[in-house]
């Protein structure tokens, strides 16, 4: 297949991809550092390369909410968001995968307030990880791209019909520029192909009721569909990805082993510090140092078993969380890898770290000193800041 290489910042990867989605309706309301998404795609509208229906609307809350409308009319829905913006949206996401919506929602990272502050960590998507979405961070602007694209069919698979976002790292990959691989734009159709709806509010001929009352009779159960509909996605996720192998040749998995197989020492992280890592396991190797690194790319529905599968020969882990979930234990990485351990019956020597809080940047060598510590020092029960200036 002829692919067109091009260069683009994450925000544009995230813009190209829902232009070739084409898709029926998006709702946006603009926020930094995502505003670009829908800027760039509004101009896509205007210049008739794609039939989507642009809904601009006075705040986040109204963007999901027409959202939720559009989508349980039957039509293919997207849109975009960050941070206050998501917190925004809080109540509606849940409606939304409670009503079993594939809305696509591309999400980028940025810092949730107060105090004040429009860079980038993972609280605004990990404040929200419990809301039925289903969870994919993307390392760059190729798995932007990439995961954008897969997101469609893995949010419209009949056995798991749930809304889907997929983040990137404010600033650090929406505004910098990389190398970027295309497809045609014939085979992202082929691909994604015709959107078949479950139901159709305005199908007249088969009258429903959407958004009804549910009180103490059905809640539980319904709130049980839910539930099976995420283990259905742990089926579906792989079969996607194998998929869009077979006809682009990238693959991807709900984790990404880099260098676990023979490693020592593991560390786990989400997103674009995945990048820095792989630079410092490589400069450790050189070392004699046995350095592995485990990347989670979907959250949601949680990988546990691939994940006890990569670490569980380790002599000690490191968790590094882009959030801090204030439960004086871990973050929230953290904390389900250690569920996840703990269900496999396996104790390893575990050390949490929350670190790049606002945007705080961080470093090959402060990595490799984290790797340093797990080899040579006692670890601490007590989750630590990693570039805290004490």
């Amino acid at each position: 297949m002829e692919k067109t290489i091009v260069a683009r910042t994450g925000n544009e990867a995230m813009a190209e991809a829902m232009r070739q989605i084409n898709p029926d309706v998006c709702a946006a309301y603009p926020i930094t550092p995502a505003t670009e998404i829908m800027q760039i795609f509004s101009s896509f509208v205007n210049d008739g390369l794609v039939k989507t229906n642009l809904i601009t609307v006075e705040s986040e809350h109204s963007a999901i909410s027409a959202c939720m409308g559009s989508a349980a009319s039957g039509a293919r829905t997207m849109t975009a968001t960050s941070s206050q913006g998501l917190a925004l949206m809080h109540e509606i996401l849940y409606i939304a995968s409670a009503l079993r919506l594939p809305i696509v929602l591309a999400e980028v990272n940025r810092a949730l307030s107060g105090p004040i502050n429009i860079h980038c960590d993972h609280s605004d998507t990990m404040g929200e990880r419990d809301a039925g979405w289903i969870q994919i961070y993307a390392e760059n602007s190729q798995e932007a791209y990439d995961l954008l694209i897969n997101a469609v069919r893995i949010a419209e698979h009949r056995d798991v019909s749930l809304p889907i976002m997929v983040s990137t790292d404010g600033f650090i990959i929406s505004h910098e520029m990389e190398r970027l691989e295309m497809y045609p734009d014939s085979e992202i159709q082929k691909f994604i192909g015709e959107y078949k709806p479950n139901y159709n509010l305005l199908n007249i001929d088969n009258p429903i009721t959407v958004g009804s009352l549910v009180l103490t009779d059905y809640y539980l159960e319904h709130k049980r569909v839910q539930h099976e509909a995420m283990k259905n996605a742990m089926k579906v996720i792989p079969e996607i990805f194998a998929e869009f192998k077979k006809v682009f040749g990238r693959q991807y998995d709900f984790v990404e082993n880099y260098k676990c197989d023979d490693a020592d020492y593991i560390l786990i992280c989400l997103g674009s510090t995945a990048g820095t890592s792989k630079v410092a396991v490589e400069e450790l190797r050189q070392e004699g140092i046995k350095a592995g690194l485990l990347k989670i790319r979907v959250f949601r529905p949680f990988p546990a078993e691939e994940i006890v599968k990569y670490i569980s020969k380790a002599k000690a882990i490191a968790i590094l969380d882009r959030s801090e979930s204030l439960s004086t234990q871990a973050g929230p990485v953290a904390t389900e890898v250690k569920a996840a351990l703990y269900d496999a019956g396996k104790i390893i020597p575990m050390q949490s770290y929350v670190y790049g809080l606002g945007g705080r940047e961080i470093y090959v060598d402060q990595i490799k000193d984290v790797y340093r510590k797990l080899k040579n020092t006692k670890i601490s029960e007590q989750v630590k800041y990693l570039g805290v200036k004490e």
